[in-house]
């Protein structure tokens, strides 16, 4: 490589290395390092549970059918993953690889091909590589990675990078120049997992996404523009994501459930729908891992799975309005819009009015299964993962998480409205459990609480709270002093309940980290020109050192020019 190697900074992850140019020509972000290390354990685990669907189905096929290897043109459902994708929907197309990212051995000609093909991955927007490159070198059974980007600049450091990783990386990844969208619509159903994560928002590139990824494959997507999707320019999230967020404690789990009706949406239209196995919201984004199956019937589910949010602007109380219903009679199954409203026009604990929010996705944003094959995959390799305690502690709290109660509530936005003091959080989740409801914390907000709870449950619990600590009066039309007008009708019983802790809390494992190091964010788009007022952003250190290399480089280039035209006067 004819390169002058004083020009780069080797920068190591993981087992891969990739070469930085000091001008900022390809950008790269190390507080990403956690985003990489949650891929690589959920894609791990990905192959791993891809490989047991298909034993699995080839096992009871093999048991259906003797020692013939003959096929019923009915594929058999009793299978757990089938079952999910109702593959029995499915049409099979002759251009289609003869095996299924779900592990699901298809018919050719009668037979069933048993050999299962090693996962092909796409990296939409792959930068450096370094995300292709880790993938490659750190994944065992991982088969081709195709990693994509429209800046010829980033590509040629991409093929760099695999070149300076050596066969592995060679035989494995392979760099193009291309949009990322045309070549996701122009490779239909190809990939087994796809990976999206641009420099803001993913919104343009889901249509394609969900269209390449094979039946029962994997869509990882990150979202960074959280400023949007938090509430800060709802008008903005209502045309990239198609729902209005709101600005309440939950919004990040909020944008999280905006993503995933919003990739949900984009693949219906080709009568495909999506499971969620993992959600995560770490230091400034979102990231969701969906695994994405085709069937017209199950589509017709999607309504079941999306509510609208009515948030009191009072007392931030908050209701879920299901979009749809349906009505079993005998065997058939009848899709009906969902009753409305679930709230009266004024809310019934503070009288307030409220906000509507939404859509949002209201069914589990994580598989708890999965969830704990990865978690015990990460302990199992911690050495593997260069930001293990990080990830060890999100996937911890999310193994603890009440998986079917969407949004939480938080214990110091109910005593701000009471204008009390606030009980501690195990008195709380004591009073709750002892009145008959779960709670459990949420990875989102160290202080949030989720409960299947009714919010007048919540709010006779405070009362009952304020009655033993009184509080200062305050102006009647205050949300606080209208609820605390009511009299109670569940007396709260604080006693210590067994369950008060979680098995992490119990044993003091760190769930919520501190950042590793000052500036630990969002870093500059590639290209751009590092100034001073990127201090915040990047650090005094960095900032001045970069403007230190740029005067450095001005000056060579001055010093260069007064020399050719000395030579120029002289002659």
């Amino acid at each position: 490589m004819s390169m002058d190697l004083n020009d780069y900074t080797i920068i190591k992850e993981g087992e891969a290395e990739i070469l930085m140019h000091a001008k900022n020509e390809v950008f790269f972000n190390k507080t990403q390092v956690n985003n990489r290390d949650m891929s690589i354990a959920v894609l791990r685990t990905f192959i791993s549970k891809r490989r047991q669907e298909h034993e699995a189905l080839l096992s009871k096929r093999n048991k259906k059918n003797g020692s013939s290897s003959d096929v019923e043109d009915k594929p058999n459902d009793c299978d757990i993953n089938i079952q999910k994708s109702n593959e029995q929907g499915l049409e099979e197309k002759p251009n289609e690889d003869p095996c299924t990212a779900s592990g699901e051995p298809v018919k050719i000609e009668g037979k069933v091909r048993g050999k299962l093909k090693p996962p092909r991955v796409l990296e939409a927007l792959s930068a450096s590589g370094l995300r292709a490159l880790r993938y490659a070198r750190e994944v065992e059974g991982i088969g081709q990675v195709v990693a994509l980007d429209n800046d010829k600049g980033a590509v040629e450091a991409c093929q760099r990078n695999i070149k300076f990783n050596g066969s592995v990386a060679c035989s494995k990844v392979e760099s193009h120049l291309a949009d990322a969208r045309v070549y996701m619509l122009t490779h239909p159903k190809e990939f087994d997992v796809v990976d999206l994560d641009p420099y803001g928002s993913p919104s343009v590139f889901l249509d394609s996404a969900v269209q390449s990824v094979v039946d029962g494959g994997m869509l990882m997507c990150t979202a960074t523009d959280m400023a949007v999707l938090c509430g800060g320019n709802g008008e903005v999230c209502y045309s990239k994501y198609g729902s209005y967020p709101l600005r309440g404690k939950y919004c990040h789990e909020m944008a999280l459930r905006i993503l995933l009706a919003c990739i949900e949406s984009h693949a219906n239209r080709y009568k495909r729908y999506i499971v969620p196995v993992l959600s995560v919201q770490m230091d400034f984004y979102v990231r969701v891992f969906v695994r994405v199956y085709t069937s017209a019937s199950a589509m017709k589910n999607t309504p079941l799975k999306l509510s609208y949010v009515y948030q009191c602007i009072g007392c931030d109380s908050f209701h879920l309005q299901p979009i749809g219903r349906t009505v079993s009679k005998n065997t058939s199954v009848r899709y009906l819009p969902g009753f409305a409203p679930v709230v009266p026009q004024e809310c019934s604990d503070c009288g307030k009015k409220f906000n509507m929010g939404g859509p949002i996705w209201s069914a589990p944003i994580h598989d708890q299964d999965w969830v704990t094959s990865i978690l015990a995959d990460v302990k199992s390799m911690k050495n593997c993962y260069p930001a293990y305690e990080r990830i060890s502690a999100v996937l911890t709290t999310i193994s603890e998480e009440l998986p079917d109660v969407p949004l939480f509530l938080s214990l110091h936005n109910l005593c701000a409205t009471l204008k009390c003091t606030s009980p501690s959080a195990v008195i709380f989740r004591s009073a709750v459990i002892n009145a008959g409801y779960q709670i459990s914390g949420t990875h989102v907000n160290p202080l949030g609480l989720k409960s299947d709870a009714p919010m007048d449950v919540i709010w006779d619990i405070m009362r009952c709270w304020v009655k033993n600590h009184p509080v200062k009066a305050q102006p009647a039309d205050q949300p606080g002093s209208v609820i605390l007008s009511k009299e109670p009708v569940l007396q709260a019983n604080f006693a210590r309940a067994v369950a008060s802790l979680s098995k992490a809390q119990a044993k003091k494992v760190a769930r919520f980290l501190p950042n590793p190091e000052r500036h630990w964010g969002p870093k500059l788009r590639a290209g751009r020109q590092i100034t001073s007022k990127h201090i915040s952003l990047l650090g005094e250190e960095a900032v001045n050192g970069c403007l230190n290399d740029l005067d450095s480089e001005r000056d060579a280039k001055r010093q260069k020019i007064e020399k050719s035209n000395d030579a120029i006067a002289e002659s």
